[in-house]
């Protein structure tokens, strides 16, 4: 399996997530994204053209070496500086309150630990700085999720360790994020067992007096 997680699963997600109707989706949920950046799962660099222009850095995290190389066309012709700066969302090599944003794009299906990731992303904001995302997860409907439970085990095989059930608001909710703004849908684009969408925007808790 090491070649095939280290080989061809970064071109298979560079493909798949880089089709065209993904563009609006991308330009949303980087909307409003400010100062200093951190982006969990920067795969091959597809937020790249949507990062607001006047934003100070961003550092990337990403444990996929072909993904970084793959990304090296985009960011030779971004005006944001971006740095390779992690590879592990379970523990990010940052001091605490060090990010005004953090971006997670189709990121938290594949963290093996998805609590201690967003345990660390709250840890490294500043106070009432805001986690941007779109995933895809658990879908709203019984029905589509009793698919969802049986392909599980065939997507995690395929996909690099996705999972298709993470309820994400209420893993953003239980890491201690306020969720201000949150869109659920279905993509028109994809089947509805991959295209339950959570898209929005969550706060970091304010400093305790």
């Amino acid at each position: 399996m090491g070649f095939y997680i280290d080989r061809i699963v970064p071109r298979l997600v560079d493909i798949s997530c880089g089709l065209k109707f993904t563009e609006p989706t991308r330009r949303r949920v980087c909307a409003g994204l400010h100062g200093r950046v951190v982006e969990i799962g920067f795969g091959s660099g597809l937020n790249v053209p949507f990062y607001p222009p006047d934003l100070d850095s961003v550092s990337a995290v990403e444990p996929a070496d072909l993904g970084w190389k793959l990304a090296a066309k985009r960011l030779s012709v971004s005006p944001v500086t971006v740095d390779r700066a992690g590879v592990d969302g379970q523990s990010l090599p940052f001091l605490d309150n060090s990010f005004d944003s953090a971006l997670s794009t189709w990121t938290m299906c594949t963290i093996p630990d998805i609590d201690a990731a967003l345990r660390e992303v709250r840890r490294v904001l500043r106070p009432g700085g805001t986690l941007h995302f779109v995933e895809h997860g658990l879908a709203p409907d019984a029905g589509v999720q009793k698919w969802q439970h049986r392909l599980e085990p065939i997507q995690k095989t395929v996909a690099g360790g996705c999972h298709l059930t993470r309820d994400i608001p209420a893993l953003l909710t239980d890491a201690g994020f306020d969720i201000r703004e949150l869109d659920v849908f279905y993509e028109k684009s994809t089947p509805k067992v991959v295209g339950a969408y959570s898209l929005g925007y969550a706060a970091a808790p304010p400093a305790r007096l």
